[in-house]
């Protein structure tokens, strides 16, 4: 603590001028262990082990890095998953949707679909102590179905929503995909024309704008699910292998065309038809994609129709057609949609798509629908590859510092006057001046509020802006 002895030192500290403060790369931090007792071992998913104990209760060793695939958020990184939010709430705002949420915690029931797709394998699911099967949800948009349900006709159609949610999928971990990410989604319900997709692209467009990303940077992928169904009908192609074929023809250019061609043919499909299937989604051409189905194909309507409003909205520099798209996710009808880096860097950025029957698999009557998930991973890899993180340091406005131990009471009501005025303020005690000038310096206070001894018996308080040095004192009721 200071003391009125120390007032030499007090004068030569605030005349000092702060130094700027400069970022510096994240220190590498060791792996650490924590000793602990317990009386049983520790089930782990996939075989990672993160504890090591005997049945006698011994000591075991606890790895304080979290799971396998998942993230702690230190302050740093909080920062910068705030910023992010804030800028999805934002785009949000602007394009008139509201913001509802779920429970991470959902049914098993809602995620375990039709066959064949991937998600299904990657479930964190188990039963709950009353025997109920559930699920860390692996995405959103069957959780808001439920919702849309749950609320039936006391909501007027359209609904525009949009969420953050956390999702996890157990799957093999690459740049850009952990176990575990947040998620912007956006969906509408109740908007069956194309409008609808314009509408969320525009919402995916402003966001890149926002954040400094431009159209050389990024691109979005549009075809249509449609396109596929066409392509099937032209070679009698079941309607139930329909789902199945899409799960296999999103694999491409992540598998060889010979691959590919290989789990077609397992599927019962001809090679004839297998040739043709390939050959369509190997389409970039919107003009050519209208020569081989016809000009009177939904698909091609609604595609053209879309490339227009794109036009009218001023982002058609970000979209090409690419017929290869068709998404993952059994339940999409319609167009669909993916967001990509243009030098191939990173896995989608981003994707969504019309999902019009999705209401019905829960046993409810069918809304169309539509919508993306924008996950929270490949956006920063990107942001990093471009430069364009912002700094996010630490910012208060004020440090309160009394120089005496019996000035703690009136450095605790200055504190307090001035965060009801909504100022960040940071009451530092029992260090000395020197240490506290330091911190300043760290957490790139704006002033430092000194309270002295004989300043405080005049109802005064000292006080250093401290980009420029100035210094004064003012009343104390009187501080903003």
């Amino acid at each position: 603590m200071a003391s009125a002895s120390s007032a030499a030192s007090l004068r030569h500290l605030l005349r000092r001028p702060l130094r700027p403060t400069l970022l510096r790369p994240p220190l590498l931090r060791p792996t650490r262990r924590l000793l602990c007792v317990s009386s049983s071992s520790t089930l782990t998913h996939g075989g990672d082990s993160s504890t090591s104990t005997s049945s006698d209760g011994a000591l075991g060793v606890v790895d304080l890095n979290p799971p396998r695939g998942t993230r702690d958020f230190p302050p740093e990184e909080m920062r910068l998953r705030t910023w992010l939010f804030d800028n999805f709430r934002e785009v949000s705002r602007t394009m008139a949707f509201e913001e509802v949420d779920f429970p991470v915690l959902e049914s098993e029931a809602l995620f375990v679909r039709k066959a064949g797709e991937e998600i299904t394998q990657q479930l964190y699911n188990f039963e709950d102590k009353g025997g109920r099967r559930v699920v860390l949800r692996p995405e959103i948009t069957p959780s808001l179905a439920r919702l849309v349900i749950k609320q039936g006709k006391s909501v007027s159609l359209p609904l525009k929503w949009f969420t953050i949610g956390q999702c996890w999928r157990y799957e093999r971990m690459t740049r850009g995909r952990r176990r575990e990410h947040y998620q912007w989604n956006m969906d509408i319900f109740g908007m069956p024309k194309v409008r609808a997709e314009a509408e969320l692209i525009q919402a995916i467009v402003l966001l890149f704008e926002r954040l400094g990303i431009t159209s050389s940077d990024v691109g979005i992928r549009l075809s249509s699910r449609k396109v596929l169904q066409a392509v099937l009908n032209m070679y009698s192609i079941p309607e139930h292998l329909f789902t199945q074929v899409c799960v296999i023809v999103d694999k491409l250019g992540k598998l060889s065309r010979e691959e590919i061609e290989k789990e077609l043919i397992s599927t019962g499909l001809s090679s004839e038809a297998v040739q043709g299937i390939i050959e369509v989604l190997s389409l970039k051409s919107l003009s050519k994609l209208e020569e081989v189905l016809g000009s009177d194909v939904e698909a091609v309507a609604d595609l053209k129709k879309l490339f227009s409003f794109a036009e009218q909205y001023g982002y058609a520099d970000w979209i090409c057609f690419d017929a290869s798209v068709v998404r993952g996710l059994a339940y999409y009808t319609g167009v669909v949609f993916e967001a990509f880096d243009r030098e191939g860097e990173l896995r989608a950025i981003c994707g969504g798509g019309r999902y019009d029957r999705l209401l019905s698999t829960f046993g409810s009557e069918d809304v169309p629908a539509c919508g993306f998930g924008f996950g929270d991973a490949v956006i920063v890899e990107l942001l990093k590859e471009k430069g364009l993180l912002p700094d996010l340091a630490r910012q208060i406005d004020d440090i309160v510092f009394p120089l005496d131990e019996e000035l703690e009471g009136p450095a605790s009501s200055v504190a307090s006057s001035l965060r009801k005025k909504g100022r960040s303020v940071d009451l530092v005690e029992d260090k000395r001046l020197k240490w506290v000038f330091k911190h300043a310096e760290r957490i790139n206070a704006s002033r430092l509020i000194l309270v002295g001894k004989s300043e405080w018996e005049r109802g005064m308080v000292r006080v250093k802006i401290l980009s420029t040095r100035e210094e004064f004192e003012v009343k104390a009721v009187e501080l903003e």
